[in-house]
């Protein structure tokens, strides 16, 4: 059926014999003019009226008050971390199936990361094996949550909206509420994605956005913080501009910050990105529908968003039946030009964090040895 996937394939993206990527950025005039306007201002650092455009921008647009343009989503998440107050040997709750980002944000902060199973049907963090980790080896102090066997403080817990698809935040705001762990988003590659009518990336105390050169929308490098907390805002904008007090003239720092603001000019091609964004959404959410027609029909395993959820399908994923065939299909379809990709290696498997604290991990080896992720751009009738 490799040979058939591909012919389908190129059908969408109507390219009979050129390389299909696996997703790449829309731009064009827009992004162009905008930049040559930060240009113009001779604004191009990390001060200029972009920034504070894009950031009302995304705060508008996800729902929340509050929003801190950075570098890159990983300096978004570090920050974020550090605001919620993780510090050096606290533990953070997480998922090893998640992009390296996640973990080395953690590890930034001198914590470690304790890895807990995903939920098959979303791929994020499982509520159900949260739980069930929590009741079996925490337990709550007057001061915090604290695992019972090392006596370290378990500080925050950081679920992945996985591949632009909700994981059950509803339900893990309940636990993380009931255990007294400060709950903070990585969702990164899920703008435009919802529960409800609620955003990803707004049901924690903060939650974090990237816009790296292949997401939905991009800044070339970028990322954002988004909170309803004006406290948390100002100290992550603090925190994120080396920590300087506002003076005329004098460079004062009150305590060791990161330089880690958005520059004017990536904040001005995100200003005319984000003017994109409801067609690009559109245009993604046919490619997946096109695809989920082509696999049921074809017998194949498509991985739709969750019940209840609304996913941005970021990047479109298909699940093979084991192992063998997950890589006979990717190297029948990328030797034919059509780029495919596997989830990333678990981080439980990776020298740098395989020391660690985790429960069993069953779904996630199961996911990350089947499933495949196919070419996922926007169509060409949606980049106008």
């Amino acid at each position: 059926m490799c040979d058939e996937f591909i012919q389908f394939v190129r059908a969408l993206y109507e390219e009979p014999s050129a390389p299909i990527p696996l997703h790449v950025p829309v731009m064009g005039t827009p992004e162009k003019e905008a930049v040559a306007a930060a240009i113009d201002s001779t604004f191009v650092s990390s001060v200029g009226a972009f920034v504070t455009e894009f950031e009302r921008d995304v705060a508008e647009f996800s729902g929340a008050k509050y929003a801190v343009a950075t570098v890159n989503g990983t300096a978004a998440l570090h920050i974020a971390l550090l605001v919620a107050g993780v510090q050096p040997g606290d533990l953070v709750i997480t998922q090893s199936l998640s992009f390296i980002a996640t973990c080395n944000a953690i590890h930034y902060c001198g914590a470690d990361p304790l890895f807990i199973d995903v939920d098959e049907h979303t791929l994020g963090l499982s509520p159900s094996a949260l739980r069930s980790w929590l009741e079996r080896h925490a337990e709550c102090r007057m001061e915090g949550t604290f695992e019972r066997a090392t006596g370290r403080r378990i500080r925050a817990c950081v679920p992945m909206h996985t591949l632009g698809h909700p994981t059950d935040i509803k339900a893990i705001t309940t636990i993380c509420d009931e255990w007294s762990l400060t709950l903070v988003e990585d969702a990164a590659e899920s703008l435009g994605s919802y529960v409800g009518n609620a955003h990803t990336g707004t049901f924690g105390r903060m939650g974090v956005f990237s816009f790296n050169g292949n997401k939905v929308i991009t800044t070339g490098g970028g990322g954002m913080i988004v909170t309803d907390d004006e406290q948390l805002a100002v100290r992550a904008k603090h925190l994120s501009t080396t920590a300087k007090k506002p003076h005329p003239w004098a460079f004062e720092h009150d305590e060791v910050g990161y330089n880690y603001r958005l520059p004017n000019l990536n904040a001005a091609f995100g200003v005319a990105q984000m003017s994109r964004l409801p067609g690009l959404l559109a245009s993604k959410r046919e490619v997946a529908s096109r695809y989920a027609q082509w696999c049921e029909a074809n017998g194949w395993t498509f991985v739709s968003e969750p019940q209840g959820a609304r996913s941005n399908y970021w990047l479109n994923a298909v699940r093979m039946s084991d192992r063998e065939t997950r890589d006979a299909f990717l190297a029948a379809t990328n030797a034919a030009g059509v780029m495919t990709r596997p989830l990333w290696t678990p981080m439980h498997r990776l020298p740098i964090y395989a020391s660690g604290l985790r429960d069993p991990l069953p779904v996630t080896e199961a996911l990350a040895g089947t499933l495949v992720n196919i070419p996922s751009s926007a169509l060409a009738n949606g980049r106008s």
